[in-house]
């Protein structure tokens, strides 16, 4: 039997909306919950303890609401708190995170690799070890991004302050001679267009929000939760202002939402 229980995806802001669209796109039968942590916002420049205690505080919500699965959809988040998510609730598949190290790797030709993500992201022993075990024989040059995760949280995909920062970001690592570009924060998938205006044709931008909408598919089938549909509902909280989420809806989700008020 169908499994009808819904899907809880969660990021520290509206970036996981990327990955909820890659979600929606692969398993359009299944309800999904999803909060966005507007009022803990950025996880990047936050402690892992901090991030650890809101992923548990989210985590319980999306289960008491009859979550099947979690997603955490968040790179931070994924560094600080997977583990513990994994230990806390071993019956639960969590797909999680992690930057695109190794497909990049696959993918230079120039054997130098550009790595965008946030100050916690590229701090972590997680990210740490993504390089050492797939990017022995890549140069891999990390840029931190503070101020662009705000930017996209206002909805400002191409003006001319999250311009000026992305260009900013950017160039050092066009100077370096690479050609693959990892979005390494959830939030940047929403920028490609503008980093396409900002960086040669034959760069490489790759993120990893397909392929975690793969894993959820396959976990999910592997233990029988598949949901054969139609999907029942899509629901959106945030722990922010819920006029924030609901103006940035129609431009990052493609859609006016209702959002409901997360107080945890």
């Amino acid at each position: 039997m169908a499994d009808v229980a819904p899907i809880g995806v969660f990021d520290s802001g509206v970036g996981g909306l990327s990955v909820l669209r890659e979600i929606r796109a692969q398993l359009p039968n299944e309800s999904l919950i999803y909060l966005a942590d507007c009022g803990h916002i950025p996880y990047g420049e936050k402690t892992p303890d901090y991030i650890r205690e809101r992923c548990r505080a989210i985590a319980d919500f999306l289960l008491v609401r009859g979550a099947k699965a979690l997603v955490l959809a968040c790179n931070t988040a994924t560094a600080a708190a997977a583990a513990d998510l994994r230990e806390l609730y071993p019956q639960v598949p969590i797909v999680a995170m992690e930057p695109a190290v190794k497909p990049a790797a696959e993918a230079t030709r120039s054997g130098v690799v550009g790595v965008l993500a946030t100050t916690g992201t590229l701090k972590s022993a997680r990210f740490a070890a993504l390089l050492d075990r797939f990017a022995g024989d890549v140069r891999v040059i990390t840029q931190p991004c503070p101020g662009l995760v705000e930017r996209i949280e206002a909805g400002d995909l191409n003006g001319p302050q999250t311009r000026a920062l992305l260009g900013r970001y950017v160039e050092p690592l066009l100077a370096e001679g690479c050609d693959t570009l990892i979005l390494g924060c959830t939030h940047y998938p929403f920028l490609r267009p503008l980093l396409r205006e900002l960086i040669p044709e034959d760069i490489s931008l790759i993120d990893t929000g397909a392929a975690v909408a793969r894993q959820l598919e396959r976990l999910l089938q592997a233990r029988g939760l598949l949901g054969e549909g139609p999907a029942v509902r899509t629901e959106f909280w945030t722990s922010g202002p819920v006029e924030g989420l609901e103006k940035v809806m129609p431009v990052l989700w493609g859609s006016d939402e209702p959002v409901n008020s997360f107080s945890g």
